[in-house]
């Protein structure tokens, strides 16, 4: 298939899709509302996640706990098959065996191969940097699951539980770390970094571009590291200590 077949394709889904948008997520949430809202992103700045993991302490899940409540999911829910939007994990030094404690979520690429591989453009980068899912858009054919290379996108196949209207999901749509973009906006912090402030304070949210923000003193005390920089997706999530 050339190049221009695959592009009438993919706006053709796109176009015969657009007609979901009066699905009802909640009571008075339509799906078009926070797509249309989502899109209307800040120009100028370009936001990021900084965590430094030696700051994490032990067994803390207070960022994965405070993403549930906002959000509305649970770990625990359905066998632990429910969409995770960020968990921690353990990483060892092969060299010297050292065990960090680091949380995961969507890294926020630059380049996302999920956006790219989204046949009706349902997944998408706004102009700051936040990778969203478009749910009145999304079919569910979950290729962008498929393709993060960091295992941080879901496809929920449930009816949905614990629906918030701040932050909609749906069945049969993917979903992943949104970075709180309803908060970011109305220039609050992610909820994960706020209840990480109240801990170990590992997490540091703020504007890339911005050289007098908190996010850029940061990384310029000590040296940051993007996951598997080989593949050069340039993310917006970076970590230090790691």
């Amino acid at each position: 298939m050339s190049a221009p077949e695959r592009m009438d394709r993919r706006q053709a889904l796109k176009t015969a899709f657009a007609g979901l948008a009066a699905t009802v997520l909640a009571p008075g949430l339509m799906l078009v509302e926070f797509g249309t809202q989502a899109k209307a992103a800040a120009t100028g700045s370009r936001w990021g996640l900084l965590i430094d993991v030696s700051r994490c302490q032990g067994d803390c899940a207070g960022c994965v706990e405070a993403c549930s409540k906002e959000h509305g999911w649970h770990a625990e829910g359905r066998g632990g098959h429910e969409p995770q939007w960020i968990r921690v994990i353990k990483a060892t030094d092969p060299v010297t065996g050292q065990t960090s404690t680091v949380p995961l979520m969507c890294q926020h690429c630059a380049n996302p191969p999920c956006a790219d591989v989204c046949p009706t453009t349902a997944t998408f980068r706004r102009a700051d940097g936040i990778v969203l899912v478009d749910k009145h858009l999304c079919i569910g054919c979950r290729y962008c699951v498929m393709a993060c290379p960091f295992g941080v996108r879901f496809f929920q196949g449930d009816d949905v539980q614990n629906q918030r209207t701040n932050s909609p999901r749906g069945k049969g749509t993917a979903e992943a770390c949104n970075m709180c973009v309803h908060r970011v906006d109305h220039g609050r912090l992610p909820a994960c970094v706020e209840a990480c402030a109240a801990t170990g304070g590992a997490m540091t949210f703020g504007d890339l571009n911005d050289p007098d923000s908190a996010i850029r003193a940061a990384l310029a005390e000590k040296a940051a590291a993007r996951l598997r920089p080989d593949l050069a997706l340039a993310q917006g999530v970076s970590y230090q200590s790691l």
